[in-house]
């Protein structure tokens, strides 16, 4: 069976694009692969924390995975920390990565910003950790949005380079999986912008963690504009915000925009909004209501990941051994 190895950042309260755009897709993936998920808290070292912040951002992404329906029993559930080989392997590609390809990285120019020399080194090897996360465990396929496609293309690069230079065709080239109708949900305040974690006003975003009423108004203060619905998906065109909520409805549904379309054309966003609230909050409360009892037990999500630290540790373990054998190292 093919493996895949995915993951998110334990940085603030995740919402309802990180379901929508993977957490949904690996719940159905894990029945089709071999599956490793992670909790990457080594890359949220990248930005401004607090340490007992952390510590409960990455219990309540744990919750939130497994209250999406990903199953501790199924698959690896683990915290990128807790396995070793992860930074072992980071420093082993990181002499197989020239500057040249990390410098072409989109990403790290556009949160180092203006202030690229005050920018940490972690922020710049970013690529080459997320690199060894997906290489340690061999995957094949890795599911990620189009904001991480690149980084991917670098893994894949970085990969053949290994390979090349020992002459062994030991990495696979692991293979993005972008699937769903609702890969880039878009902020409810702004439709040109991808919802984000960091984004000020929290009526940009729908946490997992809202209740039925911060949902409802949420979406009854979305962003939209005065015109009726289309009755074509080409009709969305140039309507960011209009788009993003029938996308939202549409994923959501676990349909199409035009099959959304054909129901409700001609509807003022009035009306539009109350039908999508329903069906959010059918869909999202009771994800909710079970992260709250995971949360209430923070013991119980502790043990989940060390008993998943030492599943993903034993492959890890295994597989550098091997790497250290390639390159010439002495195995203790």
């Amino acid at each position: 069976m093919n493996r895949i190895f995915s993951g998110m950042q334990p940085t603030r309260q995740l919402h309802l694009g990180n379901y929508l755009g993977a957490l949904r897709n690996w719940v159905a993936l894990q029945d089709q692969y071999e599956s490793i998920f992670c909790i990457v808290d080594l890359h949220a070292l990248t930005i401004e924390h607090k340490p007992d912040q952390l510590r409960q951002n990455i219990r309540e992404v744990t919750a939130a995975y497994i209250a999406a329906g990903v199953d501790p029993d199924r698959c690896i559930i683990f915290n990128q920390s807790a396995v070793a080989a992860h930074s072992e392997l980071a420093w082993i590609l990181s002499c197989h990565a020239p500057l040249g390809w990390l410098n072409r990285m989109t990403q790290f120019k556009e949160k180092a910003g203006k202030h690229r020399d005050n920018a940490v080194l972690g922020l710049y090897s970013y690529p080459v950790l997320m690199a060894a996360d997906i290489l340690t465990y061999k995957a094949t396929h890795v599911p990620v949005g189009e904001d991480q496609k690149q980084h991917l293309e670098l893994a894949r690069d970085i990969a053949g380079a290994f390979n090349r230079y020992y002459g062994v065709e030991y990495f696979p080239l692991p293979e993005p999986q972008i699937l769903g109708e609702a890969t880039r949900v878009m902020s409810l305040r702004d439709g040109t912008k991808k919802m984000s974690k960091s984004d000020e006003s929290e009526y940009s975003r729908i946490n997992m963690t809202d209740d039925a009423d911060t949902i409802a108004l949420k979406i009854r203060k979305a962003k939209t504009d005065l015109d009726p619905l289309p009755e074509t998906v080409e009709g969305l065109e140039k309507r960011p915000e209009a788009d993003n909520l029938v996308t939202i409805y549409a994923a959501l549904e676990g349909g199409s925009r035009q099959a959304v379309l054909t129901r409700h054309a001609g509807q003022q966003f009035s009306a539009f909004k109350a039908v999508l609230t329903e069906l959010a909050v059918a869909k999202l409360a009771p994800m909710t209501g079970e992260m709250n009892r995971l949360l209430a037990d923070p013991a119980e999500i502790d043990r989940i990941l060390r008993r998943g630290a030492e599943k993903a540790g034993a492959i890890a373990s295994r597989h550098m051994d091997e790497i250290k054998d390639i390159i010439g190292l002495l195995r203790p």
